[in-house]
C-alpha cells in the first residue's frame, strides 16, 4: 500500500486547529470548568444531550466520554465527520476541503477538485491522468526514494519524461460513482485500462512511465510496482493493449 509522507501527517496533526475544525462542522464548544485548556460540547457522533465531547487544545486531540466512546486527532475527526476512510480524510485536510458550517449530511458532491476534464477526448483524458500521477510523484517521498535507489535523481529528467506515481487518490477526486458524471468518467477510465472492473486503479502502487508515440501523445503507460503488495509478486505492468511507444521496458 502506498504510504503518505510521515512529515505531512505530522504537520496535519499538529498545525490544524482542532477546535476550529470541529466548530466548522457546526459543533459548538465552550471552556470546560476546571479543564485547564479543555473544551466541551455535544458529541455529534451519537445522540448526545449532555456535553460529552472533550477537546484538549494543548494536545490537539478529542475524546467522547459518552455513549460512542470515540476519539482521536484531526484526521479521526474528519473521518467521522465526513464518513470517509483515512486516506480520504488526509486528502481533505491537505486541500483544506473540510467543514460544513452545520450538521454534515450525505451528499453526492465531492469536496476534492477533480483533475480530469469531463469533455475531452480519450487522448487528452489519458494525458490528464499521466499529469496527475506525475504531480503525486513529487509529493511522495516513498516514490522519490525508489527512483533515487534506481539512479534516477535528475529532476529535469523526471519532469521531461513525466514520471509519476499511483498513490490511489485519483478515485477520491472523481465525482461520486452514484451520479451520472461519476459513472461516465469511470467507464471511460475502464475503457482506457486505467481502472479495473473492481474499481481499483490498474497501476496502483506503481511508479509510472508514459510511453509516447511519434506525435508526442501518450500511447501506453508502463508501471513498476514498488511495494510488496500484489498477487503472485507482480512488479511490471502495462495498460491493456499493445506495447507501443518510443520507449519500452524490456
Amino acid at each position: 500500500m502506498a504510504r503518505f509522507d510521515d512529515d505531512l501527517i505530522r504537520r496535519l496533526k499538529h498545525e490544524t486547529d482542532l477546535v476550529r475544525l470541529i466548530e466548522s462542522y457546526g459543533t459548538k464548544l465552550r471552556d470546560r470548568p476546571g479543564g485547564q485548556g479543555e473544551m466541551i460540547g455535544l458529541c455529534p457522533i451519537h445522540d448526545d444531550h449532555e456535553p460529552s465531547l472533550v477537546v484538549n487544545r494543548r494536545k490537539n486531540v478529542w475524546n467522547c466520554l459518552g455513549a460512542c466512546g470515540q476519539g482521536g486527532d484531526v484526521i479521526q475527526w474528519v473521518m467521522h465527520a465526513e464518513k470517509v476512510g483515512f486516506r480520504h480524510a488526509v486528502e481533505l485536510l491537505r486541500d483544506g476541503a473540510v467543514g460544513s458550517g452545520g450538521g454534515r449530511k450525505f451528499t453526492t458532491e465531492r469536496k476534492l477538485e477533480s483533475p480530469l476534464p469531463t469533455d475531452a477526448g480519450d487522448a487528452a483524458l489519458l494525458a490528464s491522468v499521466v499529469a496527475y500521477y506525475h504531480d503525486r510523484l513529487k509529493q511522495s517521498p516513498q516514490a522519490l526514494a525508489y527512483l533515487q535507489s534506481r539512479g534516477i535523481t535528475d529532476g529535469e529528467a523526471i519532469e521531461r519524461f513525466q514520471i509519476g506515481f499511483v498513490d490511489r487518490t485519483l478515485g477520491l477526486r472523481l465525482p461520486q460513482a452514484q451520479v451520472k458524471a461519476g459513472e461516465e468518467i469511470r467507464e471511460r477510465l475502464k475503457r482506457l485500462g486505467l481502472v479495473r472492473e473492481s474499481g481499483h486503479e490498474h497501476l496502483r502502487g506503481c511508479v509510472t512511465f508514459p510511453l509516447l508515440n511519434a506525435q508526442g501523445q501518450v500511447a501506453q503507460v508502463y508501471g513498476r510496482r514498488i511495494d510488496e503488495g500484489g498477487k503472485r509478486g507482480e512488479r511490471h505492468f502495462y495498460l491493456p493493449g499493445s506495447h507501443q511507444g518510443l520507449f519500452k521496458h524490456n
